[in-house]
């Protein structure tokens, strides 16, 4: 004998515990009086297309709350001065020496708390890794186009974003008082007498008298823990808010218009992806932290102003400002018995023209092109092939500018001459760039001939067919429509022409920036290539059962 048993009606099952109906009511309570349930319902169900280009950005928020968590634990035990005191701590090598209490702490952590040097070297890897996930971010945004309307300001958050991780960086890795840090302040202060007339006075307001004085560290302290965090907090903020309102961007494909948004909502979708996301970031950067070693300040020591040093080089993303201090000449004159040097000043102006193009970059753009339009649905890098040769041609210039700062260190691994490697960076730094900007563009005007060709005809299988009369038919595989769809989908916007307000200059850039392009495929010629292909398929196919039917005969 079976017994079934039948469901309890709505009015029969179990009231909800006490603990349930509490949580509604001040739910409730709470939502009656800051309305918070129709924001976590429009947050909750925001759409964000998927693609694995998108998790860049994702990578850079993460990093920055690892750095958040770990530069709170080392702020409990670092010491921020620059009173002298005797070392007298565990590792021996340096007790007895003269250090400051900054170095002195620097050490206790590293040798003395309880995981002091995993979270140094987590800090350390992290904002690695936060200056990494800002470039790769930044040029994933630029190649795709999708600084345009209307997130050029966001883009401008983004800059400025980077900007700040530079500034945090340096102001880190100063702190410790060791030599590498004491050489970079050192540059820092070459830089700021070169200017003329108010360079030594803000030498002495910065370091609160002669170099390296005792104000310096104290004050990049508050820099790097209070200032800088505040300003990404709050243009992080910014960043997202900017993000809901304009909608993200997505990648070209079928149903996908700058009128719509195709991918999965916030919750809990993204919800669980971004919180898996985040552990496996924590997870590898506190692996590299825990087996690879980085910033040994024990092994360089305290930082002594009389002796210079060689072999010594910042962070990746400041190789780039040591490098073109090491390849200027060492130009001078004197003007009313003021020193100028130009060995300063010419880098400090160019660095300034290059992050200033890319800061105003998208302005630039919309200024030539003429192109006012709202933008949603991203461009293939390929489909833009002056926009991209520049980008690559700066990351060119990125490049020399960091092997330049490295020049002492390759041409004794090397055993090639200094001089030699620092003249070929500086004729490189001219030729290298325009160079990389032409092979760029005609590649991806040979992609966009390739990716025509693709749309008219499949793609090529290598397998040939004999037809009675002796014709030759290769067999081509047919695109699926998605695919078909990405490389017919081409923005078609033609460049201004002179006149009616367009300024001749204004005609000129845009004409280079649109003159080199490949006509998209029209409706037309995909029907006829399409009639074309059908038709040869069932040529082809009557020639192979036919040759089957011979076969089996």
């Amino acid at each position: 004998m079976t017994t079934t048993q039948t469901p309890p009606r709505e009015t029969e099952r179990a009231a909800p515990g006490r603990a349930v109906r509490l949580g509604a009511v001040g739910g409730r309570w709470i939502d009656d009086r800051v309305g918070g349930a129709g924001l976590v319902k429009f947050f909750a169900r925001k759409i964000f297309p998927d693609h694995w280009s998108f998790m860049f950005g994702e990578v850079a928020l993460y990093s920055f709350v690892i750095l958040l968590i770990s530069g709170t634990f080392l702020t409990m035990f670092f010491v921020p001065s620059m009173d002298e005191v005797i070392y007298d701590g565990v590792y021996e090598p340096l007790q007895g020496l003269h250090v400051s209490k900054a170095f002195e702490s620097t050490l206790h952590i590293s040798f003395e708390v309880r995981g002091g040097l995993l979270f140094r070297q987590i800090h350390h890897w992290s904002a690695l890794v936060f200056m990494v996930a800002i470039f790769v971010h930044m040029f994933r945004v630029f190649f795709t186009g999708a600084f345009r309307k209307p997130r050029e300001i966001n883009w401008l958050v983004g800059f400025s974003l980077m900007v700040l991780g530079l500034v945090a960086g340096f102001s880190g890795y100063s702190l410790p008082d060791d030599v590498l840090s004491g050489n970079g302040l050192r540059i820092v202060e070459g830089l700021m007498l070169a200017m003329p007339l108010v360079g030594p006075f803000l030498s002495f307001w910065l370091f609160g008298g002669e170099f390296p004085g005792h104000d310096i560290i104290p004050r990049l302290f508050t820099i790097h823990i209070l200032l800088v965090p505040a300003a990404i907090l709050g243009l992080i903020a910014l960043h997202l808010a900017m993000l809901v309102a304009h909608k993200h961007t997505q990648y070209p494909g079928p149903g996908r218009t700058d009128k719509n948004v195709v991918g999965f909502p916030l919750f809990p979708v993204y919800t669980a992806k971004a919180g898996g996301f985040f552990f496996l970031v924590f997870g590898i950067i506190a692996l590299i932290s825990a087996t690879t070693a980085i910033n040994p300040v024990w092994i360089y020591g305290p930082y002594d102003p009389s002796p210079v040093s060689a072999g010594s080089q910042p962070d990746w993303y400041m190789l780039f400002t040591d490098g073109g201090l090491r390849l200027i000449p060492g130009w001078e004159f004197t003007i009313f018995g003021y020193v100028i040097s130009l060995n300063m000043l010419i880098p400090m102006g160019f660095y300034a023209v290059f992050l200033a193009f890319l800061a105003l970059y998208p302005f630039l753009e919309a200024w030539v092109t003429g192109d006012n339009r709202e933008h949603h649905v991203l461009d293939l890098p390929y489909n833009v092939p002056v926009r991209t040769g520049l980008g690559v041609a700066w990351i060119s210039i990125y490049f020399i500018l960091c092997l330049g700062a490295t020049n002492d260190l390759l041409a004794v691994a090397l055993k090639l001459s200094i001089n030699d490697l620092t003249w070929l960076y500086r004729i490189s730094i001219f030729v290298v760039p325009v160079l990389v900007f032409y092979i760029t563009k005609r590649l991806c005007l040979s992609i966009q001939r390739h990716k025509r060709g693709l749309a008219l005809h499949g793609v090529e299988t290598s397998k040939v067919v004999r037809m009675d009369n002796g014709e030759m038919l290769e067999i081509h595989e047919p695109l699926d429509d998605y695919e078909r769809w990405v490389l017919v989908d081409v923005d078609q916007f033609r460049p201004l022409k002179a006149g009616k307000g367009v300024s001749g200059l204004r005609a000129r850039a845009t004409s280079f920036f649109f003159k080199d392009y490949v006509e998209p495929v029209t409706p037309e010629e995909l029907h006829h290539a399409l009639e074309h292909g059908r038709h040869e398929t069932h040529k082809i196919d009557r020639v192979i059962e036919s040759s089957g039917d011979h076969q089996s005969n």
